[in-house]
């Protein structure tokens, strides 16, 4: 039990959180009458918003709040996007995520040979300061939160965000929202890097840097479980193998002489939500305690705000199935009750099709009514950590907490993520785990309902949604008018900025921002960079 002292310091704490976030209702009762506590006692656990935050980063939690809906969407071109995201927020989403198509997120533009077949695919092309002005036509920069998942090209992707607030008159510092940023995931699990691992860091920092100093209510990193989780790894793995990317960010961020407790504060994290609804909940609470540890025992962390572990979750695109894929809207609705009951920040909830292509307009509205279904109708917003104490759920929290810590001792006895990379050792990891499920449903020993279980002759397909195809031929001449109308000169000279930039020291924000402004492209900027840091990263297979 808590001491008296201990008891009353915490409630403390949450007299004031609530004199900043008051609640959305005087009271939460049942349709019986009865009332809902704000949070119920777990003997032997702090409360929510108290070090380590095993229930919680906030005291309200949804009390005050409902986590941020944040569909994640990209596709064809920029003004098809627009379209899609305005639609969105016009029925009831909260900020914006942006998905990116493969070209762009490996560093070329729409009329690059190696884009022939992939442009706007499987997300929205962008190349230059007018692509991204049209994606967000509309859009009040300084109002919306914006996330953006990319990172072999991030620091590009940010410079034309900061490009396009500046060519609208709103100061880049009032921008709000995320980069995902995170490069150690691509070596380890997607596969989309382009230069070696240092100078990938390097550009990562870069960010970090320019953030903190200019732009302070922008997170300059989303570090990434879900790709790890979606290329196979169990839900140990994907907590372990994500903390140590985090803890060799912070080292990197150590040897630059940043602010640790301030970066601390702006660091944020990106997992997955899986079926099993409470070993879901108990990877988050294990997740947020070993994060707020590594912080303040590794780094030194002197903000209790800069040791919480704060995340957005996704739910779990590879548990998706084509056959009788309307059960998928279920798969979904139990992944996003787990999200939420394991304390998620934000969350974006994947549509029933999508394991046959890209969402129909339709099935993305479906989905975010999922999210407004759970936060106003199920209850499960009107108290905080409510299954917390229940002795299921803390017996997998201590046990997924101990699995972690024996693999993060392992990546230790390695020399940490980065060496680890280069033997292998993350990719062995995960491609053995995605091997034992994969026969696990093979097998019957993991059933899976329409596939291996329960299954029917349905022939039905749900409305397929295809981007056009002209959609390439198009940007092709869009891309070759914006060439001619440019100043050659002024492109030849900030070319060369980014070089010397490059092949130097300084911080590469700033530079890319005058670059782009001038009318260079994302595939032109990625060029030079390739020439100065390589191209094929020095991994071991």
């Amino acid at each position: 039990m808590r001491s008296s002292a201990r008891e009353d310091w915490e409630r403390g704490l949450l007299a004031k959180a609530l004199e900043t976030h008051p609640e959305r209702r005087d009271e939460f009762t049942t349709s019986s009458g009865v009332t809902v506590e704000r949070v119920y006692d777990a003997p032997g656990l702090p409360l929510p918003g108290v070090f380590p935050f095993t229930r919680g980063i906030q005291p309200s939690m949804y009390r005050s709040r409902f986590w941020t809906m944040r569909q994640y969407a990209g596709f064809g071109s920029p003004e098809a996007t627009n379209e899609r995201f305005r639609m969105l927020l016009e029925e009831g989403q909260t900020a914006l995520s942006i998905a990116f198509d493969l070209p762009t997120q490996i560093g070329y533009d729409s009329d690059h040979a190696l884009a022939h077949g992939e442009v706007g695919k499987v997300g929205v092309p962008i190349n230059t300061l007018d692509d991204m002005d049209r994606l967000l036509e509309g859009i009040a920069l300084d109002r919306i939160s914006i996330s953006m998942t990319i990172n072999t090209t991030a620091i590009l992707l940010l410079a034309l965000l900061i490009a396009t607030a500046r060519r609208r008159g709103v100061d880049p510092s009032t921008l709000r929202g995320t980069v995902q940023n995170d490069i150690l995931k691509e070596y380890v699990a997607r596969g989309t890097y382009l230069f070696p691992p240092q100078p990938s860091i390097r550009l990562t920092v870069d960010i970090f840097e320019h953030c903190l100093a200019e732009m302070p209510r922008f997170h300059p990193i989303s570090i990434s479980g879900y790709h790890i989780r979606e290329a196979g790894a169990t839900a140990v793995e994907e907590v372990a193998l994500t903390l140590s990317h985090g803890i060799a960010y912070m080292e990197a961020a150590r040897d630059r002489r940043l602010d640790l407790s301030r970066l601390g504060e702006k660091i944020s994290f990106f997992f997955s939500a899986h079926n099993h609804l409470f070993e879901e909940v108990a990877k988050f609470r294990a997740a947020r305690r070993l994060w707020a540890s590594i912080m303040r025992e590794r780094f030194g962390c002197r903000s209790e705000k800069g040791c919480a572990l704060r995340f957005h979750t996704q739910t779990a695109g590879s548990t998706l199935t084509a056959t009788q894929w309307e059960l998928n809207t279920i798969r979904v609705t139990i992944q996003a009750l787990a999200a939420i009951l394991g304390g998620t920040q934000s969350l974006h909830t994947n549509s029933r099709d999508e394991a046959l292509g890209l969402p129909t307009e339709e099935s993305a509205t479906l989905a975010l009514r999922i999210q407004q279904v759970l936060a106003h109708e199920s209850g499960v917003a009107d108290s905080v950590d409510p299954i917390g104490g229940a002795p299921m759920l803390e017996a997998l929290t201590a046990e997924t907490e101990r699995k972690v810590l024996e693999l993060l001792a392992e990546i230790d006895q390695k020399g940490g993520a980065v060496t680890a990379l280069g033997e292998g050792f993350q990719r062995h990891r995960i491609e053995e785990s995605a091997y034992r499920y994969q026969m696990g449903i093979e097998s019957g020993d993991r059933s899976v309902v329409g596939v291996n279980i329960h299954e029917t002759n349905e022939s039905a397909s749900p409305p397929a949604f295809r981007v056009d195809p002209e959609i390439e031929k198009a940007r092709s001449m869009s891309l070759a008018e914006h060439r001619r109308r440019r100043d050659s000169s002024k492109v030849d000279a900030a070319l060369q900025s980014v070089r010397q930039g490059a092949e130097g020291k300084d911080n590469l924000v700033p530079i890319l921002v005058e670059a782009i402004e001038v009318g260079v492209t994302l595939g032109e900027i990625c060029g030079v960079l390739r020439e100065v840091f390589g191209e094929e990263p020095t991994l071991e297979t």
